[in-house]
């Protein structure tokens, strides 16, 4: 997230960002062609664009929403969060119904995501090497000192295989900017997305919207979109966090808000996997419209956008 300049990978949700850098994909000839005045481009050429995007600043209003038919997992995620900060609580709160999250970008050591609601505001600061989360609701914040060296990227969609198929879809306007559609559709019939369409900005080729779609679904079940946006370099004071008055501060490792997770396989199969705290010895099976839940008795936890037979076969390995 915090690794590059390169912008796409934090602007993109972490979903579709996986289905870009994990999956690959079988670049398609369709060329998007409409009734406006931007060139035509191809699906090579898009995949290109997102690739060798970079820009120096961005700030702007981003509204996500969410379907996934699970609301025990959310209920559930929300008690793991409780039980570490209201922020975490709160960040459980994207898995389902419609949130407003600001955001400002300034360069590889300077980015800030503030999640906003009818209580207050949850925001993620990162200023050099220092981070923090804060929480306006409880007045708690974390405080993390972060390595020197830097968390990279990657070579996205350097590694293009069949996994995914993709096409255009034309052009569209997000935000008042003029973009172009991407389509990616995954192959594996273990995954639950039927595709993925990002809007990407004509002139900066960043995505300012992503649509993921179950499959054989008509409405995304999840969208991540720009209401406004600016690529003006954001002030440095937005980047400096000065804990107000009777805030509650933790460092380092004193406070963990959230279980330490890894990833099992890759692409878009790929499978979530943290151990919980407090396990409560229940089994426990959640199948989405997007997204699949298993949590063992002894509180693994799995998650992915696939089949509750292939989170099963996870939690054999």
């Amino acid at each position: 997230m915090f690794g590059s300049r390169r912008a796409l990978h934090w602007l993109v949700p972490a979903v579709a960002a996986a289905v870009v850098i994990g999956g690959g994909a079988t670049a398609g000839t369709i060329v998007a062609r409409a009734d406006s005045a931007l060139p035509p481009r191809s699906a090579a050429q898009l995949l290109a664009d997102l690739r060798d995007a970079e820009v120096d600043g961005v700030s702007g209003t981003i509204v996500q929403s969410a379907d996934l038919g699970l609301p025990g997992v959310a209920s559930l995620a929300r008690g793991v969060g409780k039980r570490g900060t209201g922020g975490a609580a709160d960040l459980a709160g994207l898995l389902t119904g419609t949130s407003t999250i600001r955001v400002w970008f300034a360069g590889p050591d300077r980015q800030r995501l503030a999640l906003l609601n009818a209580h207050g505001e949850t925001d993620l600061i990162r200023n050099g090497a220092e981070a923090w989360l804060w929480n306006s609701t409880d007045r708690m914040a974390s405080h993390l000192t972060l390595p020197d060296t830097p968390l990279g990227t990657g070579a996205a969609l350097a590694s293009i295989d069949p996994a995914t198929a993709v096409s255009t879809g034309g052009v569209t306007e997000v935000a008042g900017r003029d973009a172009y559609e991407l389509v990616l559709r995954p192959r594996d019939p273990a995954s639950l997305i039927g595709r993925v369409n990002l809007a990407v900005d004509a002139e900066h080729h960043i995505p300012l919207r992503v649509d993921v779609y179950p499959k054989n679904a008509a409405r995304p079940a999840m969208r991540v979109a720009f209401q406004q946006i600016s690529f003006a370099v954001p002030d440095r004071e937005q980047f400096v966090f000065k804990p107000p008055p009777g805030t509650t501060i933790t460092e380092g490792n004193d406070h963990t808000a959230l279980p330490v997770a890894s990833v099992l396989g890759a692409g878009w199969t790929s499978v979530l996997t943290a151990r919980l705290p407090d396990p409560d010895g229940r089994r426990r099976v959640f199948a989405g419209t997007l997204v699949s839940v298993l949590v063992t008795a002894d509180g693994r936890f799995y998650a992915g956008a696939v089949t509750p037979a292939r989170l099963e076969e996870s939690a054999k390995l």
